[in-house]
């Protein structure tokens, strides 16, 4: 039964009842918040019919409360966006990195919308938050330093490591190498080394903000967490529909996906031959199998069968500021899957363990295997993006094309496609939930393949001898 409270003002006149309705458990086991509402009392009432008006009231606001087709509610948007952010988190039911995502978008959407109860919150606010996040200036905040001073010098002058500043700060070493180099780093990285120096922020490092508008991609992201937020308030009965799906999105373009010509290939290859042999392994692993950076760093000896020749992708290697590097299973349920490689891939990595057994015989204690492929000098996973700083550096040292690891994604699909190979077969190979995400990402990469098929079908068909 709906519990009724009296409001009274400082006089001791009736201006209102407050109006609970219990709701039980959530599936975490904790209590959820009771709905609630507010009868208010006309001056004209005598209290008597004042509460028996509140009493009808409130078996009527009961009953809607039950058959989930309430609209009232005092719950705001940005304490029940927590709330259900809190909950999948509990429950298991999206992966850590996306509950990180999710907080980063709350921490932009909550100032515009936070404060509007769910009930009264509309389309047009929506399409205002869109539109505002869409103008220049929205990533403000975001700042980032680089190095104007020569920091090597500074910390061999006062005789720091680039180890102890990490160890003192809580930064990776990455970060604090990062940081000394010049590359640019975050705000709290950077007062952190310069702390550590005993300098101020300003005299170390010049700080540049980042006034670009967020692109639609990231627009439609806030969008699917609040849309997220809302199917939820629309279960629990606290709205009577998602207003989300009436508010007006941008249109997201379709980048063209970056791949690699057989020429750049074959000349990525011949600089590779240059480098150090876990760095041509890996690389060519990316190159081969198509795998997310995450997911060949998360490849692990057991998973590769070397008398069937394929490896299986089951483990992912993630990286988040408040975790740090850890494993996690790929990106989605379908993404676990077996790779069929070919023997001169299967030889590369037979040659490559041979190497990597004798530096763990080298290396002793300080070598703590974990049974990755591919590790830090240590045995523990490699940060992900090592991989992408290192083949930066690999293709200005080589004069190369700009090398990113997703490149080769698209390469591996591309090259398939101008090959004849259907999309389902390439769609499994790169582990996509959905046969149509394939055929999205590559639909100029598939018409560029089928005018190269009527192509070659008029050279044999109507061209003369």
């Amino acid at each position: 039964m709906a519990n009724i409270q009296e409001r009274r003002s400082k006089d001791g006149k009736l201006i209102s009842y407050s109006i609970r309705v219990h709701r039980g458990r959530g599936p975490d086991g904790k209590q959820l918040k009771p709905w609630t509402a507010t009868f208010e009392v006309s001056p004209t009432w005598t209290e008597k019919s004042a509460k028996k008006k509140a009493e009808a009231f409130a078996a009527t606001f009961e009953k809607e409360c039950r058959e989930g087709v309430t609209t009232d509610s005092r719950q705001k948007f940005g304490p029940y966006c927590e709330y259900v952010i809190n909950l999948k988190e509990q429950l298991g039911t999206v992966k850590h990195s996306t509950i990180s995502s999710y907080r980063d978008l709350a921490a932009r959407i909550n100032p515009a919308i936070g404060h509007i109860r769910l009930k009264d919150l509309r389309a047009d606010h929506l399409n205002d938050l869109y539109t505002a996040l869409s103008q220049k200036g929205t990533r403000k905040g975001e700042a980032r330093a680089a190095a104007k001073i020569d920091l090597a010098a500074q910390l061999k002058a006062r005789k720091i490591t680039r180890v102890s500043v990490a160890k003192g700060s809580g930064l990776s070493e990455r970060i604090v190498s990062a940081a000394v180099k010049g590359d640019s780093v975050s705000m709290e990285a950077a007062r952190a080394v310069s702390d550590a120096l005993g300098l101020k922020l300003e005299d170390a490092f010049m700080v540049k903000g980042d006034d670009r508008p967020l692109s639609a991609k990231t627009v439609l992201e806030h969008h699917r967490l609040i849309s997220t937020v809302l199917d939820q308030a629309e279960k629990e009965g606290l709205v009577p529909f998602n207003v989300a799906r009436k508010a007006m999105l941008p249109k997201a373009q379709q980048k063209e996906v970056n791949y690699f010509q057989p020429e750049q290939v074959a000349a990525i290859r011949d600089a590779l031959e240059l480098e150090p042999i876990k760095w041509r392994t890996l690389v060519h692993m990316l190159l081969i199998t198509g795998a997310r950076r995450g997911e060949i760093l998360g490849l692990k000896w057991d998973k590769v069968f070397f008398e069937e020749n394929k490896v299986q992708i089951c483990n992912n290697v993630l990286y988040r500021s408040e975790r740090g590097v850890y494993e996690d299973t790929p990106k989605t349920s379908t993404s676990g899957r077996f790779i069929a490689l070919p023997a001169e891939t299967m030889q590369l990595l037979r040659q490559y363990r041979a190497w990597q057994n004798e530096e763990r015989l080298r290396l002793g204690e300080y070598y703590d295997y974990q049974g990755f492929v591919f590790s830090q000098d240590n045995g523990k996973p490699m940060h992900p993006d090592s991989v992408t700083s290192w083949l930066s550096k690999f293709s200005k040292r080589h004069s190369l094309p700009h090398v990113n690891p997703h490149a080769f994604r698209h390469t591996m699909a591309s090259m398939l496609y101008f090959n004849g190979v259907d999309s389902v077969s390439i769609s499994k190979r790169l582990g996509h939930s959905k046969v149509s995400t394939t055929t999205d990402i590559y639909a100029h990469v598939i018409a560029a393949a089928d005018q190269k098929s009527a192509d070659i079908l008029a050279d044999i068909f109507l061209k003369k001898a």
